[in-house]
């Protein structure tokens, strides 16, 4: 009785490693996890703050994101974009401070969005009264494939790629 009873424990205590050591495995890495572009561009340091999607064999631009329409410029949370002072943005004045930052993708232009309202979930409570500087620069395709989305904060602005696509706003 005594052994039977022993046996039992030892099963069950195997069972629950067993569950636990299988639930732990399954942790992956999420399809598209947290990213921060950051730099400095004459003394005002840029911090972008997104989520990185992955292409996973789609099309991206025009499909997945179409062209015309607001985007939220990454995944999951809106994007936001953070100067630590007033900035020129393609010529146009951008106060210090914290903005989502959206992106209306088009074929030969794009307009980037910085808009007052910091923290807001993807697109959909998107508000364009509350836009505070919309500036249109140049869309191309590159021939290097960006299997996930990217910003880079340059020496002379920031740029975004994801699949073949590519967009760079100038920063004074």
């Amino acid at each position: 009785m005594k052994n039977l009873l022993k046996v039992k424990i030892a099963f069950l205590m195997l069972t629950a490693f067993f569950v636990y050591g299988t639930s732990m495995a399954q942790d992956e890495k999420p399809k598209s996890p947290p990213a921060t572009a950051t730099g400095e561009i004459n003394g005002a340091t840029i911090t972008i703050n997104y989520s990185s999607p992955s292409v996973r064999g789609r099309v991206i631009w025009g499909d997945l994101v179409p062209f015309d329409q607001v985007w939220r410029a990454g995944a999951n949370e809106a994007t936001t974009f953070q100067t630590s002072k007033d900035i020129m943005v393609e010529g146009e004045k951008l106060p210090a401070g914290t903005y989502s930052f959206f992106i209306i993708p088009g074929e030969m232009e794009t307009t980037f969005i910085f808009n007052e309202v910091a923290e807001q979930w993807g697109s959909g409570k998107y508000d364009e009264a509350k836009d505070v500087l919309r500036v249109t620069v140049s869309s191309m395709q590159t021939s290097t494939m960006e299997e996930q989305l990217v910003y880079e904060v340059t020496k002379g602005g920031f740029e975004v790629r994801w699949e073949h696509g590519k967009a760079k706003a100038s920063i004074k």
